[in-house]
């Protein structure tokens, strides 16, 4: 058979066939003889440069990694909507592409050796203080990034960089425009103020008003639509037993940690902390620390000494006593002098963030490998995960194939003896409970799959050890609630309208009456004025909705009294008497000067950047698919 096929081989049109392959591999590539028949559209494209599904799923892919980290180890994947992500990352993509394609036109440039310089100076690929191309790789594979995709990265946020900072930096603000701002954030004002409050249960609403409102309103009165569903829960933690890992297992779990044991030095250490204070600078410090050192190593012991002079009180009482600690538990320039010390000798000076401190080596020891009894428990717990994880991946196979070759979850249930529970109604917005409040479960239970062809979901993970399926129970319509279901609600809806429409038409009223002469004595009577003076923009001595507005209002003539009315968020108002405006001093040191005149510029050009960002994104044709 072989041979036949090499002697047809030899024949003109294999070698013309096998000649236009070569050529669509010379031409096109590999990717373009897989995707000629079956090429995905670009999601995005931006002045005729697309987006690939490529970038999509690599921005997606660390956008989620990002969210993932930022949520802690208690990070779960499933609260990560996919079509809101797939969203965010796409728009992300057209405005970057958008202003890299500007910065190209402006004609920013970076030169591949500015690449390399900054490669070789990121701390995070360094070894020693030195680029290590290993350390490199390996971060660069930590994070899903290839050296030429982490290369084209470094180019485009560079140049970025660039035109933004061109306009950030071409930014910035006159010492009159500092001197006005200045006086206008430190401005005092004096107020008064007095609360109208709405009273709804005094509003009568008739059976005729109920019944006009129900009619208007109507369509806010529908029920959203619901599901209840049935699931199957594979959770990996009710896989892990501990009591069936035998002896032998944890005996080669005991061998494997042995070998892998790396001893590791520990230090036992005292110091003496001499803290920088309001009443001791930086050089008075360092001075009395010398003092301390100059003392101990006349004589004086060194946990009398701590006692006596550590401002850390922790240790101060002990003698400045830390025990025995190995590397990664101090700050970097103490860790640094004590594993620099002789046991009984005692170190310079040290500065940290803290002040100074006076370090003596009392003992160094190494770490042995524990024996097996100390870390038995621990051991049985690891196996037990281990082998639970094995069982979790074979179990969570076998669900998925049984759901799918099924029409409901009873023989799963069976086989996996995973008992059938079910969730309550919720809407396409969750529900309360672990299950239903999952956002992936409720995208499966609304999708075509479980509510229309009422079949199994497939597997969907809710964290990192739990995975359900889910079968549609019962499916509720949304309708119409009747008048007698939303009676109450809308009743105290139309009363509390009604209240607060009334009290701002009394509290302008009022207002004008103020502006006319009359008082609030011969207005209201029993009711006065709260007195609020020098009230500064950060003041909480009155309301932050009456703080706002006192600040919006016009500076009063000489003697002479400006007044508002505010909505307070329950409906009341709030009537408000301005009598006085204070400048603020204008004044300013030249290093406070200098931070504030940066700290505009700055916002100025950020603001001018994305002015710039929108337009250019208004004016790019831009196609989704």
């Amino acid at each position: 058979m072989l041979q036949t096929i090499r002697e047809n081989s030899q024949g003109i049109i294999a070698k013309v066939i096998v000649g236009l392959i070569a050529l669509t591999f010379a031409l096109w590539g590999v990717e373009s003889l897989v995707s000629l028949t079956n090429r995905e559209p670009a999601p995005a494209e931006v002045n005729g440069e697309e987006i690939t599904q490529q970038q999509l799923f690599q921005g997606m892919e660390l956008q989620r990694r990002q969210l993932l980290a930022q949520m802690g180890e208690n990070a779960d994947p499933s609260a990560i909507d996919d079509k809101l992500l797939r969203q965010m990352v796409l728009e992300n993509l057209i405005q970057r592409t958008a202003l890299l394609q500007s910065a190209d036109e402006m004609g920013f440039h970076l030169s591949e050796q500015m690449v390399d310089q900054i490669i070789v100076s990121t701390p995070q690929f360094q070894v020693d203080g030195r680029f290590d191309r290993n350390q490199f790789e390996a971060v660069l594979r930590s994070a899903g990034f290839t050296p030429l995709m982490y290369r084209d990265l470094i180019r485009k946020e560079t140049l970025l960089e660039q035109a933004q900072a061109g306009y950030v930096l071409s930014e910035f603000a006159t010492d009159d425009e500092l001197a006005r701002l200045v006086a206008l954030d430190r401005q005092t004002r004096d107020l008064a103020y007095v609360t109208l409050e709405a009273n709804p249960e005094a509003i009568e609403i008739s059976d005729a008003e109920l019944q006009a409102a129900y009619e208007a309103r109507q369509s806010e009165f529908m029920t959203q639509e619901e599901v209840a569903v049935e699931y199957l829960l594979l959770d990996k933690r009710s896989l892990a037993d501990p009591q069936a890992v035998s002896e032998a297992d944890i005996q080669a779990a005991y061998d494997r940690m042995v070998a892998g044991f790396e001893a590791q030095e520990e230090r036992s250490a005292r110091h003496i902390l001499v803290d920088i204070t309001a009443e001791r600078d930086a050089d008075a410090a360092l001075a009395r620390a010398n003092e301390l050192r100059d003392e101990i190593l006349a004589g004086a012991d060194f946990a009398e000494v701590a006692k006596r002079e550590s401002a850390d009180l922790g240790s101060a009482e002990e003698g400045g006593q830390l025990g025995f600690n190995p590397r990664g538990v101090f700050v970097e320039p103490f860790e640094d002098a004590l594993f620099a010390l002789a046991p009984g000798e005692v170190s310079e000076p040290v500065r940290t963030e803290f002040g100074y401190h006076l370090i003596q080596l009392d003992d160094v020891r190494e770490t042995e490998v524990p024996a097996l009894a100390e870390v038995e428990n621990e051991l049985r717990e690891q196996v037990a995960d281990e082998q639970a994880e094995l069982d979790y991946v074979a179990a969570l196979e076998r669900l998925a194939d049984l759901t799918f070759s099924s029409s409901d979850l009873q023989a799963a249930s069976e086989e996996l003896d995973l008992p059938i529970r079910s969730t309550g109604f919720f809407s396409r917005q969750g529900g309360s409970d672990r299950i239903s409040a999952s956002p992936r479960v409720v995208e499966a239970a609304f999708g075509d799959t479980v509510l229309q062809e009422q079949l199994n979901s497939d597997p969907i993970e809710l964290d990192s050890g739990r995975t359900v399926v889910i079968h549609l129970k019962e499916h509720r319509e949304p309708r119409q609630l009747a008048l007698d279901e939303v009676r109450d609600q809308l009743l105290r809806e139309l009363r509390s309208e009604r209240a607060a429409e009334q009290v701002a038409a009394q509290a302008q009223q009022w207002v004008e009456r103020l502006r006319g002469g009359e008082s609030l004595d011969a207005i209201a009577e029993g009711l006065e004025w709260v007195e609020a003076l020098g009230v500064d923009r950060g003041s909480e001595a009155v309301p932050a909705t009456v703080l706002r507005e006192v600040f919006a209002m016009p500076a009063p003539e000489q003697d002479g009294t400006t007044y508002a009315s505010v909505a307070l968020a329950g409906g009341d108002q709030v009537i408000i008497a301005l009598r006085g405006v204070t400048e603020g001093d204008s004044k300013l040191s030249d290093e406070e000067r200098s931070a504030l005149a940066n700290m505009i510029a700055n916002q100025r050009g950020q603001q001018v950047y994305q002015a710039h960002a929108e337009a250019l994104l208004e004016a790019a044709e831009i196609e989704r698919n």
